[in-house]
């Protein structure tokens, strides 16, 4: 593709701009509406292609006047109308209001995420304004299933939501938003009364809370890349943090990912994930292969397998030839590290943490030196990552 035609493509394609939600009835389908009302009374054309109201009246009265796309039928009883894709395509209005952007399309085969829809509403030049909960965020499956006890049912590339031009954060004061939980304004009573004592308690709604504000400081922090100086870096006039993660066969796997999907994002820089084996020993089995491959992805980083009669040896040379500036490593209580000591390049700072020890490199203008002794700096109970 030619430059001048790469150029067209990013002057016609569509803007999204998320909400940013981290419980239920924090507000953002209220926000969404509120914004497409505004947009509308300055003329724009705007549709309502899907907005799930949860027979909630403030909310369903923010939907009057508003042009609603004839929603499709969808299979199971009681279920919200479905998005018509075809139909937001031919009438391609200004801006398309898509609600819960990591549900999945009922109607699609294989129920393809609705995210891709609105990738493909993106595409025609459409702008689209949509909703995302902070528990649906793919990075952090694991913490938001470790705060709640419930693992999300779907989740959105966090690749897809960093790529808004605008995310914004509902804000609301967890204890308001118990009140309004047991006043039935979120969820009738009954299964209101069931989810203050579980989920939507005050400490899962605080630690939630501070999780979403953490997460987009992050991602607005990121934007800028941090570099490191040139002569660090033979060949090249700048050079991105790199977090290298390596990966074996069991379910610790993707929480290391994420991991480094998280480190990654706090330092601007690029995910690498790598699975190495030693030749003629079974490597993790397709599936997991496959499903690290997909996850790492979606959070915006490239999976690589190595294989070698020295593993440590061809970890490190690759976060080398790479130039790494931190590595994450899985470990056991039991398990050190040792075979990647002594050696040239980054310090290792060990966790005592059943998911993950770092190795952190020492700043950019030293010379590297061999490494210390390892700190064990074991995670208190309830630490986030």
């Amino acid at each position: 593709m030619s430059a001048d035609a790469r150029h067209q493509e990013t002057a016609t394609r569509g803007r999204l701009r998320i909400y940013l939600g981290y419980a239920p009835g924090a507000g953002a389908t209220c926000a969404l509406l509120r914004e497409g009302r505004q947009r509308a009374g300055r003329g724009a054309d705007v549709l309502v292609a899907r907005v799930q109201t949860h027979g909630r009246p403030h909310t369903q009265a923010l939907l009057a006047g508003l042009d609603i796309v004839p929603g499709a039928a969808v299979p199971n009883p009681g279920a919200a109308a479905e998005m018509d894709l075809g139909a937001v395509l031919a009438r391609r209005p200004d801006v398309t209001l898509v609600d819960e952007l990591a549900d999945r399309s009922l109607l699609r085969t294989g129920h393809a995420p609705r995210w891709q829809d609105v990738q493909a509403l993106l595409a025609a030049g459409i702008d689209v304004i949509s909703t995302v909960s902070i528990s649906h965020l793919a990075s952090l499956a694991d913490v938001v299933e470790k705060i709640t006890g419930v693992a999300p049912a779907q989740m959105v590339p966090d690749l897809v939501v960093r790529a808004a031009v605008e995310i914004e954060l509902v804000d609301a004061v967890p204890e308001d938003l118990r009140q309004r939980m047991a006043a039935g304004h979120i969820y009738p009573p009954p299964q209101a009364a069931a989810v203050l004592g579980g989920w939507f308690c005050s400490p899962n709604l605080s630690v939630l809370r501070e999780l979403a504000l953490r997460w987009l400081a992050a991602t607005l922090t990121g934007g800028p890349r941090r570099y490191r100086p040139a002569a660090c870096v033979p060949g090249h006039v700048h050079a991105r943090e790199k977090v290298v993660v390596a990966v074996g066969g069991g379910p610790e796997s993707e929480r290391l990912i994420r991991r480094a999907a998280r480190i990654a994002a706090r330092s601007g820089g690029d995910l690498l994930a790598v699975h190495a084996t030693r030749p003629g020993r079974p490597a993790a089995g397709r599936a997991a292969i496959t499903a690290q491959q997909q996850l790492t992805r979606a959070l915006g980083g490239s999976y690589h397998q190595l294989a070698d009669d020295d593993v440590p040896a061809a970890l490190l040379a690759f976060a080398h030839a790479e130039n790494a500036t931190q590595l994450v490593l899985g470990a056991t209580r039991n398990s050190r590290p040792s075979a990647l000591l002594p050696w040239r390049g980054p310090r290792l700072r060990y966790s005592a943490a059943p998911v993950a020890s770092t190795c952190t490199s020492s700043p950019a203008h030293r010379q590297p030196t061999a490494c210390r002794p390892l700190q064990v700096n074991p995670t208190r109970k309830g630490e986030q990552r």
